[in-house]
C-alpha cells in the first residue's frame, strides 16, 4: 500500500510545483491579452462613443439626482404650516387679515339672526354664529381654492403649448410666458404675470415658478418648477419636456371626463336616494299635517329626528366618498 502511496504523492508534488512556476507567465499573458483588447476597443470609434454617451449619461444622471436633492431640501426648508394670508392668496382673494376677520364676524352674525328667526332658541342661534363665523369662511375658502386650482388646470396644457411653441420658434421662455401672462384668462394668466414681473426684478426664473407652486399647490405645477430648474441648472431640452407634461394634461383631462360621464348615472341615483326623505316628509305633511307633529314636539321625536339626520349625513358621505375618484 505504501510503495502505492510514494508514486501519487510524487506525482502529485511535482504537477502543485508545475503550476506554480508556470503561473506567473500564465497570467501576464492573460493581462497582456485584455490590455490588447481594451487598447484595440479605445481605438474603435463606435466604442469609444458609446463610452462616451454611457459617461455623458451617468455625469448628467448625478448632476439630476443633485439638483433633486438640493430642490427636495429647499422644498422641506420653505415648508411650513399655511398662515391666513397664503390661504385667502391660493383662493384669489385680493383681501387681507382685517377684511377677512371682519367678513367673517358679519358671516357670525347673519347666521345666528337666521337661526334665532327659524327657531327662536338662544341655544341654536349661538351655534348659527359659531357656524357662520368659523365654519362657513373656511368651507368657502377651501371651495375657492378648489375651483381656482380646477381653473388652472383646465388652461395649463394650453400654456404650456404657447411656451413649447416659442421654444421650437427660437423665443426665450420670457417672450412666450409673457404671452401667457397677456392672452390667457385667470387664473393662469395672472400667475405667470407674477413670473415675469418677478424676472423683472432680478428673481430667478426657477424661484418665480417654486412660489407659483406655493400659491397654487398643484403637483403639475410643482413638476413644472422642477424641470424649469433642472433646465436652468443642467441645460437639456426644455420644449421636449414641457411638451411631455401638456400631453400628460390632456390625457388626465380626458380621462377625468371620461369617468365623469361614467359616474353620472351613480351621481343621479345618490341624488334621489338623499331627496327622498324630504320629498316624503313634505308630501305627508301637506296631506296630513298631524302626523309628523310628534317628531317636533316631543323629547323622543326629536332624538328620532337627530339620529336620522346624522345616519342621512353619514350616507350621503359615504355615498360621495365612493362616486369621486381621483385621478
Amino acid at each position: 500500500m505504501i510503495d502505492l502511496l510514494i508514486p501519487v504523492l510524487a506525482a502529485a508534488g511535482v504537477g502543485g510545483l508545475a503550476i506554480l512556476l508556470l503561473r506567473p507567465f500564465v497570467s501576464g499573458e492573460r493581462k497582456v491579452a485584455q490590455r490588447v483588447s481594451a487598447v484595440a476597443g479605445s481605438r474603435d470609434p463606435a466604442q469609444a462613443r458609446n463610452r462616451d454617451k454611457e459617461r455623458s449619461k451617468d455625469k448628467r444622471r448625478k448632476q439630476l439626482q443633485q439638483v433633486l436633492s438640493q430642490l427636495e431640501e429647499d422644498q422641506k426648508k420653505h415648508k411650513k404650516k399655511l398662515d391666513l394670508q397664503t390661504r385667502l392668496q391660493r383662493a384669489g382673494l385680493n383681501i387681507g387679515k382685517r377684511q377677512f376677520y371682519l367678513l367673517s364676524l358679519g358671516a357670525g352674525a347673519a347666521g345666528a339672526v337666521a337661526a334665532f328667526i327659524i327657531t327662536f332658541n338662544v341655544y341654536l342661534a349661538l351655534g348659527g354664529a359659531v357656524v357662520g363665523a368659523l365654519g362657513f369662511p373656511r368651507w368657502l375658502l377651501n371651495f375657492l381654492r378648489r375651483r381656482r386650482e380646477e381653473k388652472f388646470l383646465k388652461d395649463m396644457a394650453d400654456a404650456i403649448d404657447i411656451i413649447v411653441r416659442g421654444l421650437r420658434a427660437g423665443l426665450p421662455v420670457s417672450d412666450a410666458m409673457q404671452v401667457i401672462a397677456r392672452e390667457m384668462p385667470e387664473p393662469v394668466g395672472p400667475e405667470f404675470l407674477e413670473v415675469v414681473e418677478g424676472q423683472k426684478i432680478g428673481i430667478p426664473i426657477d424661484q418665480g415658478f417654486a412660489r407659483m407652486y406655493e400659491r397654487v399647490p398643484l403637483k403639475e405645477v410643482n413638476f413644472l418648477a422642477i424641470v424649469i430648474a433642472i433646465q436652468q441648472k443642467t441645460g437639456g431640452n426644455l420644449a421636449e419636456a414641457l411638451d411631455n407634461l401638456s400631453g400628460v394634461l390632456r390625457d388626465r383631462k380626458k380621462i377625468k371626463l371620461k369617468i365623469k360621464a361614467m359616474s353620472q348615472e351613480a351621481k343621479s341615483s345618490a341624488a334621489i336616494i338623499g331627496a327622498l326623505p324630504f320629498v316624503v316628509m313634505g308630501a305627508i305633511s301637506v296631506l296630513n299635517p298631524d302626523y309628523l307633529t310628534p317628531l317636533w314636539t316631543t323629547k323622543l321625536g326629536n332624538i328620532m329626528l337627530i339620529g336620522s339626520g346624522i345616519w342621512m349625513l353619514t350616507g350621503v358621505l359615504v355615498m360621495r366618498w365612493m362616486i369621486n375618484m381621483k385621478i
